[in-house]
């Protein structure tokens, strides 16, 4: 198994390099004189270094190609203001011969203490049918090895390895606290409802070599494919009731909240209502976060500004509680 000595973020200028990187891109152009060469852009998680082979360029483009994993030993300038590798040689490696958190962001969170705390909470489930079929959901191998490494969102919200699961894992908790307050919630039906909602992009999004739609997730979209996943599911429960399957549904198809948000239903439930905005809450408060750790200013307390949420970002509390956190 390769390891991965450094990461684009700790490269200096005039510095040897021998590590591993993700190929993001790869062209073969020439030079003034005529030269072939390879023009590349290399990737991990902390970012994308441009890169350059200038000799051999026909011989090693043979190599290698876009999305593959390469073993690189190069040398560090400074080129346009920028970190640029010059490449000696690059060799693509397989895929069984390193870790691919190397080259993708990854949650802090250990997936398989998650997976624990979501089997802990789907145990104190009450309702049987219900504790059944999540039971039934989460021992199919496949899901649960998709659910621990898919992230939330291609961009925006948990836009990393295992995004997904702390995704769920928030809101889950978020319902847990907030149906104590309000008696009329029926809670095993909301936090099924949480554990259950955003199912679907396990396979509306691909996570191998970096984070896109495939073409299930462009044709249908996950929450289709969620209500095709619970279909398919409640078909393997005994007597599982058709009045709670159907609500199980609606909390799927709601859960975006507004037909402009991509919901193909309006929450019409008190449960489907309260996951909408948990849902929410925790989505945008994790693209805040990102952001402000993105883009804040260290000549001033704000961040630059954010044409989606149409606002400057004020970071001194932030900064601050992180500070004394730490």
């Amino acid at each position: 198994m390769l390891n991965k000595s450094v990461y684009i973020n700790e490269i200096k200028e005039n510095t040897k390099i021998d590590t591993i990187f993700l190929v993001q891109n790869k062209n073969i152009a020439t030079t003034k004189n005529g030269k072939p060469y390879i023009s590349l852009n290399l990737s991990d998680k902390t970012g994308v270094v441009k890169s350059r082979v200038w000799d051999n360029a026909e011989k090693l483009s043979k190599q290698f190609d876009t999305g593959d994993i390469v073993a690189v030993k190069a040398h560090s300038v400074i080129y346009q203001g920028e970190i640029q590798l010059n490449i000696n040689n690059i060799l693509k490696i397989a895929d069984d011969d390193t870790d691919l958190t190397f080259f993708l962001p990854s949650s802090e969170n250990n997936p398989e203490q998650s997976i624990k705390d979501l089997f802990k909470i789907i145990d104190s489930i009450k309702t049987s049918h219900l504790k059944k079929l999540l039971q039934i959901i989460f021992n199919d191998e496949y899901i649960l090895s998709s659910f621990k490494k898919a992230p939330a969102a291609k961009t925006i919200h948990h836009d990393y390895l295992g995004g997904l699961l702390d995704h769920t894992l928030n809101v889950t908790r978020l319902a847990i606290d907030v149906s104590k307050h309000y008696h009329d919630i029926d809670q095993d039906l909301l936090i099924t409802g949480a554990i259950i909602h955003d199912i679907g992009k396990i396979n509306e999004l691909s996570y191998e070599r970096n984070f896109d739609y495939t073409d299930v997730g462009r044709l249908i979209g996950h929450i289709s494919i969620g209500v095709e996943i619970l279909n398919d599911k409640i078909a393997q429960c005994p007597d599982f009731p058709t009045d709670l399957a159907m609500i199980l549904k609606h909390l799927i198809l709601s859960h975006h909240g507004k037909f402009e948000f991509g919901s193909p239903k309006k929450p019409k439930t008190l449960e489907a209502m309260m996951l909408h905005y948990l849902d929410d809450i925790d989505s945008k408060i994790c693209a805040v976060t990102d952001y402000i750790e993105k883009e804040s200013n260290p000549d001033t307390k704000w961040t630059a500004y954010n044409r989606l949420m149409e606002r400057f970002v004020y970071t001194d509390i932030y900064h601050k509680n992180k500070s004394s956190a730490d």
